[in-house]
């Protein structure tokens, strides 16, 4: 049955085994397209030993009820070993409301911590040393603004920038295609997106600035 639907062609198999003469023949530099880990260009991975030497952050995702209430969660799940954070917002922030809006009236704090303002931020991470937080952020249309927050707390703390590591999703095609928690049309979403990533490359080495969620587009 599978041969008929493939029009009576057979699949090639893989064979028994492959030599570095065989990727030779394929024109594969062994240097440029696959090198050692740690190395570019990165196929085996950032880290030289990867796992081994270094696990990889676990965070568990939170936020809830006022900033307060999210920082004495945070402190908590920290204290227990916690490698890293993953900020929930509320819908409101993800919609770019402020708290006391009346489109955010019943929404805020629910599955998620409303931050309005730097003084949110800072009270979600007050006695949490950024550098040991590393945060990844589930927030898109407001990214760029919530990253300008980050980047304003971490010299509040003295922290330079090469030295602050975490996340941003900033991946608004999902919102268009999945959750519908967009501000501005595409085209000047998209500007905002390739903001963030320009302004990362260049002054935040440690930030991943990006995080596509191929989940959403899936169930979508």
């Amino acid at each position: 049955m599978l041969e008929e639907a493939r029009g009576g062609e057979r699949a090639e198999g893989p064979g028994g085994a492959y030599t570095p003469e065989d990727l030779a023949a394929r024109g594969f530099d062994h240097a440029r397209d696959l090198g050692a880990p740690g190395e570019y260009p990165f196929t085996r991975g950032i880290h030289p030993s990867m796992y081994r030497g270094r696990v990889w952050t676990m965070r568990q995702y939170a936020g809830f009820g006022t900033a307060a209430e999210t920082n004495r969660r945070f402190r908590h799940m920290l204290a227990q070993g916690l490698g890293g954070l993953n900020v929930a917002f509320d819908l409101p922030t993800q919609h770019g409301y402020d708290s006391d809006h009346p489109l955010a009236r019943g929404e805020v704090g629910k599955v998620g911590v409303p931050v309005s303002s730097l003084r949110d931020l800072e009270t979600v991470f007050e006695g949490i040393p950024l550098e040991q937080a590393s945060p990844a952020n589930a927030i898109n249309a407001p990214a760029a603004v919530i990253l300008a927050m980050y980047v304003a707390l971490a010299a509040r703390q003295g922290l330079p920038l090469e030295r602050l590591s975490g996340s941003t999703q900033n991946d608004i095609l999902k919102e268009f295609v999945a959750r519908g928690t967009y501000i501005f049309p595409p085209a000047p979403s998209l500007r905002l997106v390739t903001d963030v990533i320009e302004f990362c490359a260049a002054r935040l080495p440690r930030w991943n600035f990006i995080n596509v969620c191929g989940y959403h587009m899936r169930e979508a």
